[in-house]
């Protein structure tokens, strides 16, 4: 559904994306992850044909975002970060001239606009002024935009930013609803809604791509760099000194708690774990220990290790 081969886009003195190359088939919902500066929005705004690339190629179904633009675009429907909307028109309004400006009328526009109210929860404030909605709202509104002309695509960015835990679910829910019919290329920061949500993720990191995979697999790659977790009494040592200078020790936290005790989180190299090590400092410096543990890896401990991991 998505071809990008060797995808790059420079401004003057800056390489937003640098010789990007990935795919998305058809059917499937992919999470691109990424820093905030590392390129996503630019692929995106390419893909949606919203700007060219310097070079590289990139279709949709088969069609040239650059040379086969309204070809692509009938297959794409594109949601941007900040949704930009009308908002003195009410909702019905709006999309019914959102609809005209797709050329869909008639019998068949009022079908699609009544579908993409029910799919997005919209019926009992189509009559409202958008100016009035909430933040979730508005990204409902701005995906019912989205989905008018049936697009086999999706292409998501940021639609949970500003919404609070109850919307996210929400939008959670619909996406997964929408992955039964589209493909969905979603990108967002929201890293556990990633793993309920997406069947592979792309992580870009500073215009390049850092991993392609499923998150499992992304997961399981990690190993012990999910975290360890001590917490003991040092004494007058510097404990996170001399836990920063174990091998495989990439950061130390310190969160101080009562009666003398520390819990130090460590952050490790993803083939380490350094626990047997961490027990053998802990006694022979005489700390009292009352756990050592090791946390599960998560997405977003891939995400550190990747986008943070050459800073350390």
């Amino acid at each position: 559904m998505i071809k990008v081969e060797h995808l790059t886009k420079r401004y003057a003195g800056f390489t937003a994306i640098n010789d990007l190359s990935f795919e998305v088939e058809k059917g499937e919902i992919v999470g691109f992850l990424g820093p905030n500066g590392a390129g996503k929005s630019t692929t995106m705004r390419i893909l949606s044909s919203y700007m060219p690339a310097t070079s590289g190629r990139a279709s949709i179904a088969g069609f040239d975002v650059f040379s086969q633009s309204m070809q692509a675009r009938r297959h794409l429907g594109y949601m941007p970060e900040n949704v930009p909307l009308y908002l003195d028109m009410r909702v019905d309004e709006y999309l019914r001239y959102r609809a005209a400006l797709k050329e869909i009328t008639g019998a068949r526009a009022r079908e699609r606009i009544g579908d993409v109210k029910e799919l997005c929860t919209l019926r009992e404030v189509e009559n409202r002024i958008i100016g009035t909605l909430s933040k979730g709202y508005r990204q409902r509104v701005g995906l019912a935009d989205a989905l008018l002309h049936s697009p086999d695509l999706l292409i998501l960015d940021e639609p949970t930013i500003g919404l609070d835990p109850n919307q996210i679910r929400q939008v959670r829910d619909l996406i997964h609803t929408l992955g039964k019919h589209h493909t969905i290329l979603l990108s967002t920061h929201i890293l556990p809604e990633v793993e309920m949500t997406c069947s592979r993720v792309v992580i870009i990191n500073k215009g390049k791509i850092e991993a392609a995979d499923t998150p499992e697999n992304l997961v399981h790659a990690m190993r012990a760099a999910g975290g360890i977790r001590l917490e003991a009494k040092p004494g007058s040592d510097d404990a996170a000194a001399l836990l920063g200078r174990l091998a495989g020790v990439k950061e130390v936290h310190t969160e101080a708690e009562s009666d003398g005790w520390n819990l130090y989180t460590l952050r490790t190299d993803s083939q380490s774990d350094p626990r047997e090590e961490i027990w053998r400092l802990a006694t022979d410096r005489h700390w009292t220990v009352r756990e050592l543990s090791r946390r599960r890896a998560t997405l977003e401990d891939v995400f550190v290790e990747m986008t943070l991991g050459d800073e350390d």
